[in-house]
């Protein structure tokens, strides 16, 4: 079963946050893990507080997903992110 990696995040230094936007795409092929959406345009259509910037991450197992948000491969680019945004991220199974 597929499972999704949703993350709203705040971003509160754009240079960091680049660099970690560098980072992140070679951390995901160990796991099979690819962007769904990567920060594209958003419409709040219920709620109260349009989000900065969404992206969703797919990949073939809850544990891969898991795994890849704990790997070594994505610990420098998780420091990165963690130094310039405060980010919400939440895995969910798909079908």
């Amino acid at each position: 079963m597929p499972a999704y990696i949703i993350v709203e995040v705040e971003v509160k230094d754009p240079a960091t946050y680049e660099e970690y936007k560098k980072l992140t795409p070679g951390s995901l092929k160990p796991f099979d893990g690819k962007f769904i959406v990567r920060g594209g345009a958003t419409e709040l259509l219920e709620g109260e507080q349009e989000p900065q910037r969404i992206v969703i991450l797919e990949f073939p197992t809850m544990e891969k997903a898991k795994a890849w948000w704990s790997s070594e491969e994505y610990a420098p680019a998780k420091a990165l992110r963690q130094s310039a945004s405060s980010t919400r991220m939440i895995a969910v199974e798909g079908f």
